[in-house]
């Protein structure tokens, strides 16, 4: 059934759908034709808008309680932890939901990247999935600063600085965002406003999102176009809903035990303490789900080109569609791809790994290494796979690696039978 020809069964129905089509809008996601081999792999999305919801309604709860004032934050804080009926629930899920939700968004981009899911027709899916990602570290990193413990405090002030070294413009960028000459008062209700702002504008890239994906359709593990629909389609509901609801009670599985039994163990203990202008933290780390790009700003020697290496290492993902040149989208039939997409992964882990270590010594040159290798991935190695790397033949259709095997096995049987 489809969107134009669906008409609704009852009078009201059909008044409401002629004047608003909601009606047939949900018509069509029910129907919407998807490739029948999407994996696990695929369930993400529907997890990241979950995620996404939650931390709307969280925060929202959140801000009836929360005074965004340097003299106040700290203890408002206390206060919904303490005072404010399931408080302490509501601020767990919010705190770890925001882990859990770039849990899920580096596994769907990784995802991505191995299935060459931003590759011609879907660019535009891809860039409006980048431009989220972007803006859900902007939210993330405004969000860490308005418990205003002592990481917090130092966390907003080292980054803040950081456009200081922008030419002629960067003193007047950082004292703007600070509204003074320090992080103050004025910084925390501008991070307030704007955190409470930019989840709003994630939903409606989020909706323009799956709008994208629409139009050309899902990608799918083998990488080649499916026509809609087809024998090699299954529509969305129930097939791919039971789907995404299973894989979604396993993520919330995960999200339970850390909301319950360990929710500070993705946090820093300098946090529980109030923000104190005269007292530098040791070691100042923002939230994990920023170390990698953290240890690309530290691991060069000049704050400016640290700068600009951090801002071009989130950059270059957004062009990514036009770095790799190869007609091949999934890794399964690139054979040397699927390698180096491994190092990546692991560069990226180190890259981690060395944003929380301190920046000197060996970790500093670890953090260098991995840094440049990051960058000779996407401006060299991709390029030069794509002319030169020697290809697996595609299949005709998605159903002929699974049918494929099954008639080997069947001759494999027979032959067995005749020789018994």
């Amino acid at each position: 059934m489809s969107d134009h020809n669906y008409v609704p069964s009852s009078k009201i129905g059909k008044w409401f759908n002629d004047r608003l089509p909601l009606l047939s809008l949900g018509a069509h996601l029910a129907d919407y034709p998807t490739p029948k081999n999407l994996n696990y792999w695929w369930t993400f999305g529907g997890i990241l808008t979950f995620c996404l919801i939650t931390q709307i309604v969280t925060g929202v709860v959140l801000g009836m309680h929360y005074v965004a004032h340097a003299d106040l934050a700290f203890e408002s804080v206390e206060h919904i932890m303490r005072d404010v009926n399931y408080g302490w629930l509501i601020r767990y899920v919010h705190s770890n939901g925001a882990s859990m939700f770039f849990l899920a968004v580096y596994i769907h981009i990784f995802r991505s990247l191995y299935y060459g899911s931003y590759k011609s027709p879907r660019e535009v899916i891809w860039i409006i999935g980048m431009i989220i990602y972007l803006l859900m570290m902007m939210t993330a990193f405004m969000g860490y600063v308005l418990p205003w413990g002592q990481m917090s405090f130092w966390g907003a002030t080292v980054i803040t600085s950081l456009f200081s070294a922008i030419p002629l413009i960067g003193e007047s960028i950082t004292s703007w965002l600070w509204g003074g000459y320090a992080v103050d008062n004025p910084t925390l209700t501008r991070f307030f406003s704007l955190h409470y702002l930019l989840p709003f504008l994630i939903l409606g890239l989020v909706v323009l999102h799956i709008w994208a994906l629409h139009i050309p359709g899902n990608n799918n593990p083998i990488g080649i176009e499916v026509k809609k629909p087809s024998n090699n389609t299954v529509p969305f509901h129930p097939y791919i809903v039971i789907k995404d609801l299973f894989a979604l009670l396993l993520f919330l599985i995960l999200f339970a035990f850390f909301i319950f039994y360990s929710p500070n163990i993705l946090g820093h203990s300098d946090n529980y303490i109030e923000a104190n202008p005269l007292v530098t933290p040791t070691h100042i780390v923002p939230e994990w789900y920023l170390l990698p790009f953290y240890a690309i700003l530290r691991s060069v020697p000049d704050k400016l080109l640290g700068v600009i290496a951090m801002f071009a290492s989130i950059f270059i993902l957004v062009i990514l569609p036009w770095l790799d040149t190869s007609k091949i989208r999934s890794a399964i039939f690139r054979p040397l791809y699927k390698q180096f997409y491994w190092i990546l992964f692991f560069d990226v882990i180190i890259l981690g790994y060395m944003g929380a270590m301190p920046a000197e010594g060996l970790y500093l040159l670890i953090a260098r290494v991995a840094t440049a290798y990051y960058f000779i991935h996407f401006l060299i190695i991709l390029p030069i796979l794509g002319n030169k790397e020697k290809t697996i033949s595609l299949p005709l259709s998605i159903s002929e690696p699974v049918l494929g095997k099954m008639l080997k096995e069947d001759m494999v049987k027979n032959e067995k039978e005749f020789t018994n």
